[in-house]
């Protein structure tokens, strides 16, 4: 295994310590620090090939940060315009700097995002504020399909645990899992040296998905109809009405190389975990 360079950006000093720990023990070189001014000063960013932070941006924040530092290590959090007077509000921003996509490096990189994601999801919210948690998260991968089961679990489970659905109930997971794919084989051919750009804004109220690719996009209204009987035995297509299907809301943007999904709960769910789902599957799926 390739050492690879991690920095990890976290006030909770139970999981910064705890991160530290399991990713040095898999044998990477990890930097770890719960002070906001230290991680700002830093002046090696480029030099991870990791980064891991809860560094929040206030939209109205006045301070002067420079674009490294806010393309590395802050995630931003848009004003708040609801009734809620006061929300809880959670960052997290996790990103490959330095990747060139072997097989190797994406593996390693596999293990870095399942181990940090699980221990992620193992601190406790407090019952008390679920109601008001306003959480942005954000995901800059690879396009390698291999690294997003794990951000497809750590989405369902936070989006659970905020009651907007239950997975046995919904099929979040085929929509997100179609974007996915879209954007990985037919947005970025495949291509490990473009990102996956993954934003997921949630809330009580409704949560909000952003995935974009760095292809040369598409028109969506140029997509053959899959319900027209003409097409029956085409496969481009479905994905794109699966997730028009499932999702409140779907936009694309003129390039058509981003889209914008919401999901709204249509009834109290239970808040739960998430039980591992089967995506094997994921090369079958098309546009």
């Amino acid at each position: 295994m390739e050492k690879l360079r991690i920095l990890v950006v976290d006030n909770n000093e139970g999981l910064r310590a705890t991160l530290a720990d399991v990713l040095g023990t898999l044998g990477h070189d990890v930097v770890a620090t719960g002070d906001r001014d230290e991680a700002l000063g830093r002046k090696d960013l480029d030099g991870f090939d990791v980064i891991i932070s809860d560094l929040t941006e206030e939209a109205d924040s006045d301070d002067a940060i420079s674009e490294l530092h806010r393309k590395r290590l802050l995630t931003p959090i848009t004003a708040d315009n609801g009734d809620q007077p006061t929300k809880s509000i959670k960052a997290f921003k996790m990103g490959a700097v330095n990747f060139f996509g072997t097989n190797r490096e994406n593996n390693d990189l596999r293990q870095i995002i399942e181990q940090t994601l699980s221990y992620k999801l193992k601190c406790v919210d407090d019952p008390a504020l679920l109601p008001q948690v306003h959480e942005m998260i954000e995901f800059e991968l690879p396009s390698d399909l291999s690294l997003m089961n794990g951000v497809l679990q750590y989405l369902l489970e936070r989006v659970s645990k905020l009651g907007i659905v239950t997975p046995e109930r919904s099929n979040l997971f085929i929509a997100l899992d179609e974007a996915f794919v879209n954007a990985v084989k037919h947005g970025n051919k495949n291509d490990p040296t473009k990102l996956l750009r993954v934003t997921a804004e949630l809330s009580p109220h409704e949560a909000c998905f952003t995935v974009e690719d760095e292809g040369e996009g598409f028109n969506v209204q140029e997509i053959p109809d899959p319900c027209d009987p003409a097409n029956l035995f085409k496969t481009s297509g479905r994905g794109v009405l699966l997730i028009y299907n499932i999702m409140d809301e779907v936009e694309y943007n003129a390039q058509g190389n981003r889209v914008k999904m919401v999901k709204r709960p249509e009834e109290s769910f239970p808040r739960q975990p998430v039980e591992s789902a089967n995506t094997d599957d994921k090369d079958a799926r098309h546009r």
